[in-house]
């Protein structure tokens, strides 16, 4: 052991009861301090919160009142819907109450669709709390005010005005943001300077544990030293050699700077209904099956005589094409005309709709292509007789607030698509007791976030979630390949479709062989 060891080395050991291979012994006063870091105390409520936090809520509050006192930055990473803006405003009210906002003020940073929500939220739940949105032609910092929201976007653009104040507390919502260590964004981020910093994210780790690291690196810098000893001391161990005591270590000198419930956890809250899921296989149409086998034989060709960046890109335009064959064979020829019989999926989607509109309940159905979406709502439309709501980009703030108003509380509207592009994040669409996932990306983080649009705090019923899958395809091979690496207790996750383009030609050509399926 060196002979001085650095502070986050210091408090890494203490955590971990380890220095490398070896075992040490803490003494009384590191106990002390141990104990503080993992057991704190119950901090009293603001008296003017106007809303009631649940029993994990003000677990949640105390853990960052105390972590900020110490000086350690936050990672609040709840499972969506279990309402992280509540506890982080009762936090920034605390520090106002208590006069820590008086020179030094909060920026919130968030994605741009959900401006709004944040504004709202502290008009409902912190009253007390002033606010201002920095964007689009409001872009004025009023000195008085206590907490600026703004969009990833507008710091980029702006970074001087923002770099150039030094603020009491920065706070990024939906932090996977920054999970890219090396892009602009993540970096000007980094570059601000704060007092103190709390991350919040439903899904801490979507792919990588470098997405970890990079969330970790903003609330906590050089904790966990830079990327490069982070590989070697931890992503190799825990993701190729799959070490368990690295993995356990890993958890011990983090544990007390990431707070995750999940809603499944009875003992978090046993207030939500069950949510149940269901795994849809679907056939192809002559139609499909025909365009699919096409599809191969031409781009495998390809494939096999192209190497490098040229035969990754060849392997995910593949994916890509494959995907719209499966979702409707016009999604991917072009065509204007198309009808429910021409894809399997389709198919199932109306057969399921038509049992769900029997009971009068909603249904939100996610994808991943808007030309899809479009295809849905005509055909959907046409079928049911009814308005059909579609979610995606391009629209206006005041297009999609209404929207999900009108969704919310139209008993008429029963049908909202949504793009997963455009509202992975920020919904709030608890009328619905159906979440469809018509294609998937593959990735459980994504999918989850953008079923917890339904299955959140509020939702009084049972959820059915169902995924469609076709049968017999490439979609069926990977979504077992996936299903097989969910693993680490839940720390890494599947890494969506990128992992096939490492594929050798023969495993490619297995893997996107059109199957026969008995339909």
């Amino acid at each position: 052991m060196p002979n001085k060891l650095k502070n986050n080395e210091i408090l890494q050991t203490v955590l971990s009861s380890s220095y490398g291979d070896m075992e040490v012994n803490i003494d009384s006063y590191f106990l002390r301090v141990m104990d503080e870091i993992e057991n704190y105390k119950d901090v009293d409520l603001p008296e003017n919160i106007n809303g009631t936090l649940r029993p994990y809520q003000k677990r949640g509050f105390s853990w960052l009142v105390q972590n900020t006192f110490m000086n350690f930055g936050s990672i609040l990473a709840d499972d969506m819907g279990l309402g992280k803006t509540l506890q982080i405003l009762t936090t920034i009210l605390h520090f106002k109450n208590n006069n820590y906002l008086n020179d030094k003020k909060v920026l919130v940073i968030v994605p741009t669709a959900i401006l709004l929500n944040w504004e709202n939220e502290i008009k409902k739940f912190t009253p007390n709390l002033t606010s201002i949105i920095y964007h689009g032609n409001n872009r004025d910092i009023d000195p008085e005010t206590d907490i600026i929201i703004t969009s990833y976007g507008m710091i980029r653009a702006d970074f001087e005005i923002f770099g150039g104040k030094k603020w009491f507390l920065i706070v990024v919502d939906e932090a996977q943001n920054i999970k890219n260590p090396g892009s602009k964004q993540t970096q000007l981020i980094k570059k601000l300077v704060a007092e103190h910093r709390i991350a919040l994210t439903g899904t801490p780790v979507e792919n990588r544990l470098t997405d970890y690291w990079s969330i970790f690196d903003f609330t906590n810098k050089s904790y966990l030293e830079g990327h490069k000893k982070f590989k070697a001391d931890f992503i190799n161990p825990i993701e190729k050699d799959r070490d368990l005591d690295i993995l356990e270590k890993f958890k011990k000198i983090t544990s007390p700077f990431i707070l995750r419930r999940l809603k499944t956890d009875k003992t978090i809250i046993d207030d939500l209904p069950d949510k149940l899921e269901n795994e849809c296989y679907c056939y192809l149409t002559k139609d499909q099956a025909t365009l699919y086998q096409k599809t191969i034989d031409t781009v495998l060709n390809e494939i096999q005589n192209s190497e490098g960046i040229e035969r990754k890109g060849l392997v995910l335009k593949l994916i890509n094409s494959l995907k719209q064959i499966c979702n409707h064979p016009s999604q991917f020829t072009k065509s204007k005309k198309f009808s429910i019989k021409q894809s399997g999926k389709m198919e199932m989607l109306i057969d399921i709709l038509e049992n769900i509109e029997e009971n009068k309940e909603k249904s939100v159905i996610f994808t991943q292509f808007v030309q899809m979406g479009n295809i849905m709502v005509e055909l959907l439309e046409k079928h049911f007789n009814m308005n059909i709501l579609f979610y995606r980009g391009g629209l206006t703030c005041k297009s999609h607030d209404k929207m999900i108003d009108d969704f919310q509380n139209n008993p008429e509207l029963r049908i909202m698509i949504v793009s997963l592009k455009a509202g992975g994040t920020g919904l709030n669409l608890t009328a619905a007791t159906n979440a469809i996932h018509y294609d998937l990306w593959w990735n459980p983080a994504v999918e989850n976030q953008a079923t917890d649009r339904v299955y959140r705090i509020g939702q009084r019923k049972n959820v059915m979630v169902y995924r469609f899958i076709s049968s017999g395809t490439f979609e069926e091979e990977i979504n077992k390949i996936l299903s097989n690496k969910k693993e680490l207790a839940g720390i890494t996750v599947g890494t969506g479709e990128n992992f096939v383009t490492e594929m050798n030609n023969e495993e490619l050509k297995s893997l996107f062989a059109l199957r026969k399926t008995g339909i």
